[in-house]
């Protein structure tokens, strides 16, 4: 005898829900990822809060699985448990299609492609708030579900205060769920007023459930109270302080970041749009029109598919007007993009019902067994397809970059050392592994960012021992505000150790350049008093080889911050040399001559070592040589420069033809090969006299 209905959509939901599980746990990332990610492990490391609004959930999970898997590393521990989040979700998108429209194989099909599209796989894997985000929105596709299919008063009752609590437990995670929760909550509202089970007890309780999934919000202030985090943003113990951070005032409450950028309303729709095709495959878009096709022929189905509809519409245009970030650059694309994953996954279970309800109404005319037969093939060679194109990018058990990059640059430091941090690389990466790990516990990290709040400075100085703050946060436009401080005050009170920047200074604060010398120090900067006098050959040799980094050059995807550490390490390989060449552009005679040499040398050296390398290197090493023949230089050969200069200025305008100097620089090819010639001729004379 078959098993009963509901029986065969769990078996489906839970086969969903193991398949994706055992796919995504063996490519689990086993190192900190970039971004956000080492921020949420070290809060969970600390015990701390993370970032507006706070992610108590996330945080409170994450300490969870650093309990429960000690053997392995605390980012390793993190990126497991999201994976497994991620694949609960796809099960709870196979348990929604089947519950409105039957087990089959649209079921598989919703919770699978959803799950093997590359932008959930590969945020899936590490530590980030979508897998959970996710796994809130299957929660409350599926009770949704059941709750519409209910046929008793009791049943109806039942899942709307289940539903209710999981979208006060979603909102603790991920603000975006408000925007599908905002349409579900006057649908069933409505539903129950049409069955005349709206009473005044029912709306309590669900509203009492609704608030009882805000509970971990406590989390919040208790932790700062308590105050033991080494790391930690915000103060929440005032009410005024909790609801900056829940409303993420500091970011731009419906903003993805606080300063405006190019928003095109119309170009962030097609790009979500070319999401969708290239990801999802225009066959699940297909699937996906057809079941509205369907449901707009028979009213049996048509309340659910519209109502996701409702929801992916709303979510989409809303995000498309206040996601401030300009998707022309790579790395931002990667960040607006893993929001697609919310709308995503309404498609996925309109494709679901797609098939199924296909099926079904084929079946009489077809015949059952070739139908179903025709939909397994069909879920098959989809899923098949897309396991082979996304599996090795989206595996990332090796991927060890971002952490390799934060030990590299973490391990540089001399002993004692102070450490400005600025942006999520640097900062996130190498709190993670002092923090976390104990890595390099002789050193003192400040995000330079997070300066800018009087919460930080107050707290900091209470866990961080050997740095002074002069005054209550660092103001860097208003630097005479009473209470504040700039730059410049700063470092001089903190003179007693080495002080580096990584990665940069932000240009609002200018009161350092008077009284301090920025130094290069592979992808950062020690700063150092004015009048210490720069001892070139000697910080040649303390910097030429600080990092043991052999990643291939423009080896990672655009949006990875992969890329972005790779660039970085790549770059730092010619950072002394480029700054030896701007100060011999402020020095005269033997000075200027011998900073040449040295910016020469150090050129040649890294351009010479490798055979593919950033485009802008031939460009300096070019410009080196050029610079060393006009100084008048009598170490090197004159035809040996001008071949070079003559060479390299050729290779980049041919790696990079795009530049604004490209005029300038044919102009200075022609000269030089002008040189070169009058250079021949007069030695063509010498011989013959």
């Amino acid at each position: 005898m078959p098993p009963p209905p509901d029986r065969n959509t769990w078996l489906l939901s839970g086969a969903t829900a193991a398949g994706v599980a055992a796919l995504y746990v063996p490519t689990v990332q086993r190192a900190v990822p970039g971004g956000d990610s080492g921020e949420l492990i070290t809060a969970a490391c600390e015990l701390g809060v993370a970032h507006p609004p706070g992610y108590p959930l996330f945080t409170l999970l994450s300490s969870l699985a650093l309990s429960l898997l000690p053997s392995l590393s605390p980012a390793h521990a993190v990126n497991l448990i999201c994976a497994l989040l991620a694949a609960l979700a796809s099960g709870m998108l196979c348990y929604t299609v089947c519950r409105v429209s039957g087990p089959g194989p649209g079921g598989v099909l919703a919770g699978g492609v959803f799950s093997l599209s590359s932008l959930v796989w590969r945020w899936s894997v590490v530590a980030e708030v979508f897998s959970l985000n996710n796994l809130f929105i299957g929660l409350i596709f599926c009770l949704s579900a059941c709750f519409h299919t209910s046929e008793t008063s009791p049943e109806r009752k039942k899942f709307a205060l289940w539903g209710a609590l999981c979208c006060g437990l979603g909102l603790c995670n991920q603000h975006t769920l408000v925007l599908y929760i905002g349409i579900i909550i006057p649908w069933a509202m409505n539903r129950l007023f049409s069955h005349k089970e709206l009473t005044l007890h029912t709306v309590v309780s669900l509203g009492l459930c609704f608030l009882a999934g805000f509970l971990p919000y406590l989390y919040l202030p208790l932790s700062s109270y308590l105050n033991v985090a080494r790391w930690s943003w915000g103060d929440q113990t005032s009410v005024s302080g909790l609801l900056t951070h829940l409303l993420r005032a500091e970011y731009g409450t419906f903003s993805l970041a606080k300063s405006e950028g190019s928003l095109i309303f119309a170009q962030m729709l097609r790009a979500q749009w070319d999401h969708c095709v290239s990801d999802l495959s225009p066959a699940v878009l297909l699937l996906a029109a057809l079941s509205l096709l369907i449901c707009s022929s028979d009213r049996r189905y048509h309340v659910f598919p519209w109502l996701i509809v409702a929801m992916v519409t709303v979510y989409s245009v809303f995000f498309a007007w206040r996601a401030n970030l300009d998707i022309n650059k790579p790395l931002l694309l990667g960040v607006v993009e893993r929001f697609w994953l919310q709308a995503d996954a309404g498609l996925c279970v309109l494709a679901g019902l797609g098939l199924n309800w296909s099926i079904s109404g084929l079946e009489g005319r077809v015949g059952w067994v070739a139908m179903w037969s025709a939909g397994w093939i069909l879920n098959a060679g989809l899923l098949s397809h897309m396991l082979q194109s996304n599996y090795r990018q989206c595996d990332q058990s090796r991927n060890h970059v971002v952490e390799t990059f934060a030990h590299e640059v973490l391990f540089s430091f001399p002993e004692d050392s102070l450490i400005l941090t600025r942006g999520d690389l640097p900062g996130n990466t190498m709190r993670y592994l002092h923090l976390c790990q104990g890595a390099r516990p002789d050193l003192r990290l400040v995000d330079q960012e997070m300066m800018t709040y009087s919460w930080y400075v107050a707290k900091l100085s209470r866990h961080i021992t050997g740095v002074n703050f002069p005054g209550r946060w660092w103001d860097p436009v208003n630097a005479k505000e009473k209470k504040t401080f700039n730059l410049e005050q700063f470092l001089k009170h903190n003179s007693q150790r080495p002080v580096f920047a990584c990665i940069g200074l932000p240009e609002g604060d200018p009161s350092w350049e008077g009284s301090f010398s920025r130094w290069p120090w592979g992808v950062c900067e020690q700063l150092v008093p004015s009048q210490t006098p720069f001892h070139p050959e000697e910080w040649v040799r303390r910097t030429r080889n600080l990092y043991n980094w052999s990643e291939p050059h423009n080896s990672f995807h655009p949006v990875s911050w992969e890329k972005v550490a790779n660039d970085e390490m790549w770059q730092a390989r010619m950072k002394t040399a480029f700054f030896l060449f701007d100060l011999a552009e402020k020095n005269r005679g033997q000075v200027k001559s011998r900073l040449y040499e040295l910016s020469y040398n150090l050129y040649c050296e890294i351009v010479d070592g490798h055979s593919d390398y950033p485009p802008n290197w031939d460009k300096n090493l070019a410009l080196a040589c050029e610079r060393l023949l006009r100084s008048g230089s009598h170490v090197y050969s004159t035809e040996d420069l001008l071949d070079r200069s003559i060479r390299h200025f050729r290779r980049y305008l041919e790696k990079d033809p795009t530049d604004p100097q490209n005029q300038a620089i044919q102009s200075a090819i022609a000269h030089l090969r002008g040189e070169k010639q009058r250079l021949n001729q007069r030695e063509v004379k010498r011989r013959k006299t």
